[in-house]
Protein backbone atom coordinates (compact mmCIF):
# COMPACT_ATOMS: atom_id res chain seq x y z
CA UNK A 1 0.00 0.00 0.00
CA UNK A 2 1.50 3.20 -1.03
CA UNK A 3 2.17 5.66 2.04
CA UNK A 4 -0.14 8.64 2.13
CA UNK A 5 2.41 11.27 4.11
CA UNK A 6 1.26 14.62 4.26
CA UNK A 7 2.57 17.84 5.78
CA UNK A 8 2.08 18.88 9.37
CA UNK A 9 -0.61 21.31 8.51
CA UNK A 10 -2.34 18.88 6.43
CA UNK A 11 -2.22 16.17 8.58
CA UNK A 12 -4.20 18.62 11.93
CA UNK A 13 -6.39 19.97 9.34
CA UNK A 14 -7.48 16.51 8.24
CA UNK A 15 -7.81 14.96 11.84
CA UNK A 16 -9.00 17.93 13.04
CA UNK A 17 -6.23 18.50 15.78
CA UNK A 18 -3.52 21.18 16.78
CA UNK A 19 0.27 20.34 15.94
CA UNK A 20 0.69 19.42 19.84
CA UNK A 21 -1.38 16.55 19.95
CA UNK A 22 -0.17 15.29 16.60
CA UNK A 23 3.98 15.55 17.99
CA UNK A 24 2.64 13.74 21.07
CA UNK A 25 0.79 11.01 18.89
CA UNK A 26 4.37 10.58 17.17
CA UNK A 27 6.00 10.78 20.36
CA UNK A 28 3.32 7.55 21.22
CA UNK A 29 3.93 5.85 18.19
CA UNK A 30 0.79 6.63 17.07
CA UNK A 31 1.37 8.01 13.71
CA UNK A 32 4.30 7.10 11.70
CA UNK A 33 6.41 10.34 10.97
CA UNK A 34 9.23 10.53 8.42
CA UNK A 35 11.92 13.10 7.98
CA UNK A 36 12.41 14.47 4.52
CA UNK A 37 16.10 15.26 3.55
CA UNK A 38 15.80 18.92 4.17
CA UNK A 39 14.64 17.50 7.77
CA UNK A 40 11.08 18.43 7.53
CA UNK A 41 8.47 16.13 9.06
CA UNK A 42 5.97 14.17 6.44
CA UNK A 43 2.92 11.84 8.41
CA UNK A 44 1.43 9.19 7.24
CA UNK A 45 -2.06 9.89 8.13
CA UNK A 46 -3.37 6.25 7.06
CA UNK A 47 -1.39 4.92 9.81
CA UNK A 48 -3.89 6.69 12.66
CA UNK A 49 -6.80 6.72 11.19
CA UNK A 50 -7.17 2.93 10.50
CA UNK A 51 -5.59 2.41 13.73
CA UNK A 52 -2.86 0.30 13.00
CA UNK A 53 -0.08 1.97 15.56
CA UNK A 54 -2.64 2.22 18.33
CA UNK A 55 -5.82 1.86 20.65
CA UNK A 56 -8.97 3.09 19.86
CA UNK A 57 -9.40 6.48 21.26
CA UNK A 58 -11.55 8.45 23.28
CA UNK A 59 -12.20 11.36 21.94
CA UNK A 60 -13.50 15.10 23.81
CA UNK A 61 -15.27 17.04 21.57
CA UNK A 62 -16.07 20.76 22.79
CA UNK A 63 -18.17 23.12 20.22
CA UNK A 64 -19.49 26.91 20.51
CA UNK A 65 -20.87 28.67 17.71
CA UNK A 66 -18.98 31.96 17.50
CA UNK A 67 -15.75 32.83 18.34
CA UNK A 68 -17.44 35.43 20.95
CA UNK A 69 -17.89 32.17 23.51
CA UNK A 70 -14.25 31.81 24.25
CA UNK A 71 -14.78 30.87 27.60
CA UNK A 72 -17.18 28.91 26.94
CA UNK A 73 -15.39 26.69 24.83
CA UNK A 74 -12.13 26.98 27.34
CA UNK A 75 -14.65 25.79 29.91
CA UNK A 76 -15.77 22.74 28.38
CA UNK A 77 -12.30 21.90 26.97
CA UNK A 78 -11.21 21.93 31.15
CA UNK A 79 -13.76 19.80 32.45
CA UNK A 80 -13.77 17.24 30.13
CA UNK A 81 -10.05 16.69 30.23
CA UNK A 82 -10.82 16.84 34.03
CA UNK A 83 -12.84 13.76 34.01
CA UNK A 84 -10.76 12.17 30.87
CA UNK A 85 -7.55 13.22 31.08
CA UNK A 86 -6.37 10.41 28.89
CA UNK A 87 -8.82 11.46 26.51
CA UNK A 88 -8.16 13.55 22.72
CA UNK A 89 -9.48 16.92 22.54
CA UNK A 90 -11.39 18.47 19.63
CA UNK A 91 -12.81 21.62 20.02
CA UNK A 92 -14.81 23.51 17.24
CA UNK A 93 -16.10 26.71 16.24
CA UNK A 94 -19.81 26.29 14.64
CA UNK A 95 -22.92 26.58 14.86
CA UNK A 96 -25.40 23.58 16.24
CA UNK A 97 -27.50 23.30 12.87
CA UNK A 98 -24.30 23.23 10.91
CA UNK A 99 -23.79 19.49 10.13
CA UNK A 100 -20.62 20.57 7.72
CA UNK A 101 -18.85 21.10 10.39
CA UNK A 102 -15.08 19.92 9.32
CA UNK A 103 -14.23 18.40 12.41
CA UNK A 104 -16.93 16.88 13.72
CA UNK A 105 -17.39 14.96 9.71
CA UNK A 106 -13.32 14.11 10.71
CA UNK A 107 -14.81 12.63 13.58
CA UNK A 108 -17.36 10.41 12.12
CA UNK A 109 -15.07 9.36 9.57
CA UNK A 110 -12.97 8.08 12.06
CA UNK A 111 -15.73 6.48 13.67
CA UNK A 112 -15.93 4.51 10.63
CA UNK A 113 -12.45 3.52 10.00
CA UNK A 114 -13.05 1.82 13.92
CA UNK A 115 -10.68 4.21 15.60
CA UNK A 116 -12.84 5.95 18.26
CA UNK A 117 -14.03 4.31 21.16
CA UNK A 118 -15.88 7.00 22.45
CA UNK A 119 -17.35 10.61 22.26
CA UNK A 120 -17.39 12.69 25.14
CA UNK A 121 -19.41 16.08 25.47
CA UNK A 122 -20.29 17.82 27.99
CA UNK A 123 -24.53 18.39 26.74
CA UNK A 124 -25.76 16.52 23.70
CA UNK A 125 -26.13 19.64 21.80
CA UNK A 126 -22.51 20.27 21.24
CA UNK A 127 -22.65 17.52 18.82
CA UNK A 128 -26.26 18.68 17.23
CA UNK A 129 -29.06 20.94 18.21
CA UNK A 130 -30.91 18.40 16.27
CA UNK A 131 -30.54 14.75 15.42
CA UNK A 132 -28.64 13.45 18.43
CA UNK A 133 -30.59 10.23 18.81
CA UNK A 134 -29.58 9.52 14.81
CA UNK A 135 -25.54 10.56 16.00
CA UNK A 136 -26.15 8.24 18.54
CA UNK A 137 -26.97 5.61 16.14
CA UNK A 138 -24.61 5.65 14.09
CA UNK A 139 -21.70 5.35 16.37
CA UNK A 140 -23.38 2.38 18.35
CA UNK A 141 -23.23 0.68 14.64
CA UNK A 142 -19.60 1.37 14.58
CA UNK A 143 -18.71 0.10 18.15
CA UNK A 144 -18.67 3.64 19.51
CA UNK A 145 -19.78 5.35 22.70
CA UNK A 146 -21.03 8.94 22.89
CA UNK A 147 -20.93 9.77 26.79
CA UNK A 148 -23.13 13.03 27.93
CA UNK A 149 -21.82 14.14 31.08
CA UNK A 150 -24.53 16.53 31.65
CA UNK A 151 -28.01 15.10 30.78
CA UNK A 152 -30.03 18.77 31.44
CA UNK A 153 -29.59 20.82 28.28
CA UNK A 154 -28.33 24.23 29.60
CA UNK A 155 -27.02 26.02 26.32
CA UNK A 156 -26.24 29.42 26.37
CA UNK A 157 -29.23 31.44 25.96
CA UNK A 158 -27.40 33.47 23.13
CA UNK A 159 -26.71 30.62 21.20
CA UNK A 160 -30.29 29.16 21.35
CA UNK A 161 -31.32 32.24 20.07
CA UNK A 162 -28.80 32.26 17.62
CA UNK A 163 -30.03 28.66 16.16
CA UNK A 164 -33.93 29.36 16.39
CA UNK A 165 -33.11 32.56 14.09
CA UNK A 166 -31.07 30.12 11.44
CA UNK A 167 -34.01 28.00 11.19
CA UNK A 168 -36.24 30.41 10.51
CA UNK A 169 -33.80 31.83 7.75
CA UNK A 170 -33.85 28.50 6.13
CA UNK A 171 -37.48 28.33 6.01
CA UNK A 172 -37.91 32.01 5.02
CA UNK A 173 -35.44 31.44 2.48
CA UNK A 174 -36.92 28.38 0.64
CA UNK A 175 -40.31 30.32 1.49
CA UNK A 176 -39.09 33.22 -1.04
CA UNK A 177 -38.28 30.61 -3.57
CA UNK A 178 -41.10 28.97 -3.97
CA UNK A 179 -42.48 32.92 -4.94
CA UNK A 180 -39.60 33.78 -7.14
CA UNK A 181 -40.48 30.29 -8.80
CA UNK A 182 -43.92 30.91 -9.10
CA UNK A 183 -44.01 34.26 -10.67
CA UNK A 184 -41.21 32.76 -12.95
CA UNK A 185 -43.61 30.35 -14.50
CA UNK A 186 -46.51 33.09 -14.29
CA UNK A 187 -44.03 35.14 -16.64
CA UNK A 188 -43.03 32.45 -19.31
CA UNK A 189 -44.79 32.49 -22.19
CA UNK A 190 -43.91 29.66 -23.71
CA UNK A 191 -46.06 27.64 -20.89
CA UNK A 192 -49.30 26.18 -22.16
CA UNK A 193 -52.04 28.59 -20.50
CA UNK A 194 -55.36 27.62 -19.28
CA UNK A 195 -57.96 29.30 -21.66
CA UNK A 196 -60.51 31.31 -20.41
CA UNK A 197 -64.09 30.78 -21.00
CA UNK A 198 -65.81 33.02 -23.70
CA UNK A 199 -68.78 35.08 -23.20
CA UNK A 200 -71.04 33.24 -24.99
CA UNK A 201 -70.01 30.28 -23.40
CA UNK A 202 -70.18 32.26 -19.50
CA UNK A 203 -73.81 32.54 -21.10
CA UNK A 204 -74.58 29.22 -21.88
CA UNK A 205 -73.63 27.90 -18.42
CA UNK A 206 -75.30 30.03 -17.08
CA UNK A 207 -78.76 29.42 -18.12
Amino acid sequence: MTKNYVTPGEATRILGVCDRTLRYWEEQGKITAIRTAGGQRRYDITTYTTGTTGDRVIILYARVSSTKQKEDLQRQCEYLQSQYPDGELVKEVGGGLNYKRKKMLTILERVMSGNVKGIVVTYKDRLARFGFDLLQWFCTKHSCEIVVLHKVELSPEREMVEDILSILHCFSARLYGLRKYSSQISKDQSLPRKKSPSNLETVASSK
